[in-house]
Parts: C-alpha cells; structure tokens; sequence
C-alpha cells in the first residue's frame, strides 16, 4: 500500500496536467491521488478475481469466521481478529491446502469456507471487491492523522468485515439518509440559471450551463477540510453542524469513489446550501487563483470562459448563496400553471456552442448519463479540461424555437453576415481597447475589469435580528458606517449607524482587499414599488476609477430581479451631477401618492427618480454597445468596399433613348437606395382638393410654422435670394392650391419639400429655423401618410 497522509483541505483541481483530489490517505509518488489510487485498486481487485479459486478461497478465509463444531469464535484463518497488517497477496504461494491448520484457532482451512463452497464466481468476485476495500481502509486508519477521519475510515472498516462476515451488502446505518437537505446543490444552480439567465438567447444561456457544470463538477471532487482545520480557520462556525455533513460527505461521496463496494452519491445531489456555503469562499478564491496562475497554458477558445465569464459567474452566484432572501433555494421554485417544477434536464440538456456571453445584470444538473456510481478509475474533469465550449450545433438540430419563430424585417443584415463579422471580433484582443483615461471609454470600464480579475467585489448585507450574527458582515457594515461618515460630513453619525444597521435597510458594499471602500444603502418598499436610496459613498482616495457608476449598475441590476423596478433619492447640490449621469432625473415616474410617507423629506435636497429598464444588462451595457459599435464599423466598412466598385458609364442614351427607371442604372441598388414608397393617387380633383387642403391647414396651424408662413423678405435675410434658387413658402402655397395648381399628390409634396430644404441649405444646423423645419417636416409626413397619399 502507498504510503498515507490526512485529508487536506481542497485543491481547486483546476490544473492543466489534470490535478485531483487525494484518495484518503493516499499519497506518495508514483500514482498517487485520486485517479492513481482509485486505479491500483481497480487493478489488484481484477487480477485478485482472475486468480483460481483456491486462491480466491484462501483470500476469504483471512476474513471469514470458523463453521467447525464447537461453536468457534475465530473469525479470520491464519490471522487474528483484527490483522496486524493487511495481507499481501502477491506473496503468498499459489498452491493453497484446505486440510493446513488457521493460525488462531488450529481448524482447517476448510472450516473456515466451508460456507464458500456452492457460492457463484459471480458472489465470490463481490466478496472479494470488499475485502480489498477492507484492506485498504485498514491502511487508511493506520495512517491517518486527524482523529475525525480516523473515526470514520475505522467506522467504515468494521462495517465491510461484518459484510464479509456476514456475506451481505454494505449499508451505512444513519438516522437520515440522502438527501440531506432540499433543494440540493445541483437544483439550487438549475434555478439560478434560470433565475438569472433564462432571458439570454439560447445560445448564449448554453454559455452559461456550461460554467454550471464546470461549476457543479469541482464540487463533486473538492476535498473538504476536516472539522479540525475548518475550527483554526472559522471559530464562530457552526462546528456541530459541518462535523455531521463532513461525515455524511466521507461516507457517501468521498470515500466510495475509492470503495466502490460502497454505495456512491455526488456531493451536489445529496447536499444542499448548508454545505455549499461552508465551502464556496474558499472554493472560489482557490478556483480563480489557480485559473489565473495556469493562464498561459488555457487553449484560446477556453481562456475568455475561466478567465472572465467565470468570475462573474461565481461572483453572482456568491450572492446568492449567502443571501437569506434568495428564491433560487426555495421548493416552490419556478411552478408552472400546472403547478409542477420546471424539468431540472430541460436546463441543461442542449448542446455547448461557440458564442461569448454577455451578462445582463444562479448549483445546475448535469446530465443524467454522468450521475450515479463512480468507478475508482474516474477522472473527473478540471476547469481546464471541462466540456469545450467551442464545439458547434450539428446541422440535424434544430434552431431554437424563438429564433426559428422570429420575423423577418425588411432591412435585416442576413444572420449568414452577422456571424461571419462576429467571427472576426469573437477574440477581444481584436477589439481596439480604448484607454482609460480616453473620452471615449466607458465609466465603468475600469471597475468592471477590477471586478473581472477579482480585485474588486459586490456584496449585498444587511444587519438581521433573526439571524445569528455572521462576523464577515457585521465588520462590514462597521466599514460602511465609517465611510459614509467620513463622505457625508454633514450627515449625524449617529443618523448613518441607525440606518446602515437598520434590518430594514441594505447596503451594497464594494469589497477592495478585504475592506470596504463604498457602497450604497437603500431601502426597498416592494409594496410601493420603489426603492429610496438613502447613502451613496466611494472612499476619497477610490474615486474617479469608476466605482461610483459600477455600484449602481449592480443595484440596478439587483432590483430589476428583485421586480423593482424604480429608484427615488434626495440628492444634495454636490450629488445631483451623479445621479444624472446613471439615469436619475426630476421626472418622477413614481406616483407621489405611492412614496408620499414612505421616504423622508431632506432640507435643500432634490428629489431624483429613474425608472429601470429590466432588457438591459446594466453591468454589461457599455461592453454590448462598444461590442455592436465594432460590428457596425466592420460591416460599413464591408458595404463601402462594394459601393467603391465602379461601373461601365450608361450608353443607352447615344441610341435615342430619352428615359430610363432609375433602378436599372448600374451600381444603384447596391448603394441602399429604394424605390419611392408608393400611395394611393387620388384621381378625383375634388377630393383630392379637399385632402391637400386639409392637410395643409394642419401644417399652417402648426406652432413651429411661424418661419415659413410668407416668402422670406430681402430686407430680413440678405443675400436669401441669392443662395435658394428656388424659394417657397406656405402662403404661395395656399395660393396654388385655390387656383387648382397641384393636380397630382407628388406637385403638392414636392413644392412642401421645397421649404424645409430650403431652410436647412440656408440657416445653420443649431438656428431656430433648422429645428422648426425639421419638426415640421415629420408633422407634415405623418399627416401625409394618415390622408393615405403615402404607405406607411
């Protein structure tokens, strides 16, 4: 046997070599870990069952009772009760007599298996499998260190000789059996998912299940720490309450991966949010360290997924977990109108494809022909080596059925261009980075990369009465008191304690190695719908990086989950310029009715209203826009390549031909340019008459017509006649109309043109005139398109 240490606690096994978990108590050189202990086994337990029988009966004797009269109590042929050593059956002699005297109790061997004569090779091989288990739990309780996993490997140990004993299968005695605890791990991510991202596109949702089962599958391998450890590390923990899951843990998940005889459970199935959120601090700092330290040996296609989508992932899914509030770990989760759950398959069971995420802004299952018994030689998947993202929808699948459902619209880019220019930008280096300090980058930008690297974090706390108090917390709350008094000195001190300690109130805080360094308390009256935020704060020597606009995304995206979907403030003179800038505005779209005695009335402040979008992914709105700008760019670039081809000149007209449709003219359509819409042409002069001039009575008795009312005089705009060739004005029209000029639609409109084109060629883009034309003319044209002369 190799040699043995204790348990350590986890290794993120992210490696790109493929780094495991520790088989209990396995160490050593060569083959050790999971994947070398669990396959030594497998191998000593297939050559020990294809040994002759007599070998396999001098194997059993070693842990069988005597059957010879005189009721004997010797329960293991040349060996005592228990052996001092494991046996070592590669050193025993092939040839076996059943008539050689046992060590301990002088009967036969014989004796020892009389029970073993009539048994199946099939029974033999089972016992067998246990008692290799048997010897190598001996060897683990020898070893081991930590007196809790002693206590369980030695636990174990009795329970499989009994078996033998016995002849029966194992089965752990326990007052409780699997599950534990309800919704388990692997649902309460389904529903985070779903909570959190069934809005994406298909494609980019699979996205997402992918980080899940990645996810999901280092839960399943991580290596918890023992109960000694976790009370050095943790001293106000629950000690009670992790000893009993770490045992469960042993038991059911650890140490059958190595014991196949005993019946194996994935950590994710049979464990709930108790255990998770014992684990998935350490868990995520561990995960993404180790990502971050074997960055260089990620394949191209894997690094955007670990090294950004997946952190904020953890990052989102954190909150939750820790949350007290969180749906995602209800039972009721997501019930239908049938009143039955969502199928935990139907998240998951469609295909990975190539397409980066974009977040808007929750453990998930995996599939079914991945769950139930491990064999010893399994190796589970690393970070690094988890299902490829990039592997692309087989042409036999169908579309998703929204995408296959949704309308063309005239004017479409075809989705064939779309994908072929998003292939051209899929790696973000490609993007042009625009600098930080640039006018041209986002607020945002520098924050929400700090958070992609996990320099920064979001936590959303709040003190509880009901709750036991969490240590973490409370010190965080100390921290934004104090720097909500130091950023609001006009603020009493004792006005911010009460309400950041308020339970009725919670803050978003921004974590910065440890410390807080911002945040925003806030005040949600669900009822109401709205919240008031009461303090908004960066430390001094923080600011100007961006995090005062990141907070706010994160609670915008934290309230359009929570279904609230307006925010009301008083902001003070030196505040107001912020809060424009993330939306806020003195048009309430609050009823006052709704807020009137809810918020309190601050002197010399101004109170702010935004109403929420719940479409838009706020925290990852900038990078959407600069991503869609480049995909614009490069199509224009495309388009203008095609319209800078040149065309042979037209020669039709050498040949007498007067006319031709301006569509057949070469290179035409290629441009963008369109047939004029068509209307109805009113062929009875009197009705036409009466259309035209009700319409333009409309226009007359716009407020912006003033500027066009009478022909423009010398005297008022020198040099006008000089620049407009052509000048036009609404009274010459009135007078047209009354001496029956505009026979045909198009007369009327063109002479209506005239005058706002008129005014834009002669006045400057910010003058009163071009903006009364440019309203004007919208009026005009809807008034058009209702009298039906043109289609809408």
């Amino acid at each position: 046997m190799a040699d043995s240490v204790g348990i350590q606690q986890g290794s993120p096994a992210v490696g790109a070599a493929g780094l495991v978990p520790a088989a209990p108590g396995a160490a050593g050189t060569e083959g050790s870990g999971a994947a070398g202990g669990s396959a030594r086994i497998a191998a000593k337990k297939a050559q020990l069952r294809s040994s002759p029988r007599p070998k396999k009966l001098e194997k059993l004797g070693v842990y069988s009772s005597c059957k010879a009269e005189g009721a004997c109590k010797c329960n293991g042929w040349k060996s005592q009760n228990p052996p001092p050593t494991p046996p070592q059956t590669d050193q025993q002699s092939n040839t076996v007599n059943l008539q050689e005297p046992c060590r301990s109790c002088s009967h036969t061997l014989g004796d020892h298996v009389t029970h073993l004569e009539n048994v199946s090779e099939e029974e033999m091989n089972r016992l067998l499998g246990i008692v290799l288990d048997v010897e190598y739990l001996y060897t683990c309780v020898h070893k081991e260190e930590d007196a809790d996993t002693k206590q369980v490997y030695f636990s174990l140990f009795k329970l499989l000789r009994k078996s033998i004993l016995q002849m029966g299968k194992p089965m752990l005695e326990a007052q409780e059996s699997p599950p534990f605890e309800k919704p388990s791990i692997e649902q309460g991510v389904n529903h985070f998912v779903q909570y959190k991202f069934s809005h994406l596109p298909s494609k980019e949702r699979q996205t997402i299940m992918e980080l899940a089962k990645m996810f999901l599958n280092q839960i399943n391998y991580w290596q918890l720490e023992t109960p000694s450890q976790r009370r050095q590390r943790v001293p106000s923990d629950d000690v009670v309450g992790y000893k009993v899951n770490y045992t469960r843990w042993l038991c059911y998940c650890n140490v059958p991966q190595f014991c196949d005889s005993l019946p194996r459970y994935e950590t994710t199935q049979i464990f709930g949010r108790t255990l998770l959120r014992s684990v998935f601090t350490v868990m995520r700092k561990q995960l993404l360290e180790q990502a971050r330290q074997e960055k260089d040996k990620l394949p191209p296609e894997k690094r955007t997924l670990i090294l950004t989508h997946f952190p904020k992932f953890l990052s989102m899914l954190e909150e939750e977990v820790y949350s007290h509030s969180s749906p995602i770990w209800s039972q009721d989760f997501l019930v239908g109108a049938t009143g039955g759950q969502i199928p935990v398959h139907t998240v998951i069971s469609a295909p990975p494809v190539a397409r980066p995420i974009y977040y808007s802004t929750s453990p998930m299952s995996v599939d079914q022909s991945t769950c139930g018994s491990v064999s010893p030689a399994r190796k589970p998947a690393s970070v690094l080596e988890s299902n490829p993202v990039g592997e692309k929808r087989k042409a036999s699948e169908p579309l998703h059925h929204e995408e296959s459902k949704r309308p063309r619209v005239v004017g479409d880019i075809p989705m064939d261009l779309i994908n072929e220019v998003m292939a051209t930008i899929s790696d973000p280096a490609t993007i042009p980075e625009t600098s930080l300090l640039s006018a041209h980058s986002a607020r945002d930008e520098a924050a929400r990369l700090e958070e992609r690297r996990g320099v920064i974090e979001f936590h959303v706390i709040g003190n509880s009465l009901n709750q036991k108090p969490n240590k973490r917390i409370l010190m965080w709350l100390v921290g934004l008191q104090n720097v909500f008094s130091h950023q609001l000195p006009r603020m009493p001190k004792e006005y911010i304690t009460r309400l950041v300690f308020d339970p009725k109130h919670k803050t978003l805080s921004l974590i910065k190695d440890g410390r807080v360094i911002g945040g925003i308390c806030f005040r949600m009256f669900p009822s109401q719908g709205f919240t008031e935020i009461v303090f908004c704060a960066v430390t001094s020597n923080e600011q100007v990086k961006g995090y005062g606009t990141h907070l706010m995304n994160h609670l915008k995206e934290y309230h359009i989950k929570h279904e609230i979907l307006n925010f009301l403030t008083y902001a003070d003179e030196y505040a107001i310029g912020y809060f424009k800038k993330q939306g806020f505005s003195k048009d309430i779209k609050v009823p006052k009715a709704k807020y009137v005695g809810y918020i309190k009335d601050y002197e010399g402040a101004t109170l702010m209203g935004c109403e929420l979008n719940p479409s838009i992914p706020y925290t990852e709105f900038s990078v959407i826009i600069k991503k869609q700008k480049e995909i614009i760019k490069k199509l224009i670039e495309r388009k203008q390549a095609q319209i800078r081809k040149v065309y042979p000149g037209l020669s039709c007209f050498k040949d007498g031909v007067r006319q031709i449709p301006i569509e057949s003219i070469p290179g035409i359509r290629e441009t963008g340019w369109k047939p004029a819409g068509k209307g109805k042409e009113l062929k009875d002069p009197d009705q036409l008459y009466s259309t035209l001039k009700t319409i333009l009575q409309h226009v007359k008795n716009h407020q912006n017509a003033w500027p066009f009312m009478e022909p423009v005089k010398k005297t008022e705009a020198p040099g006008y006649y000089q620049v407009i060739r052509f000048p036009m004005d609404l009274k010459t029209m009135s007078e047209r109309l009354k001496s029956r000029y505009y026979t045909t639609r198009k007369l009327f409109m063109a002479d209506m043109q005239r005058i706002f084109t008129n005014c834009r060629e002669y006045n400057a883009p910010e003058s009163e005139y071009y903006k009364c034309a440019n309203i004007l003319e919208k009026f005009f044209y809807t008034k058009i398109k209702e009298a039906g002369l043109i289609e809408k």
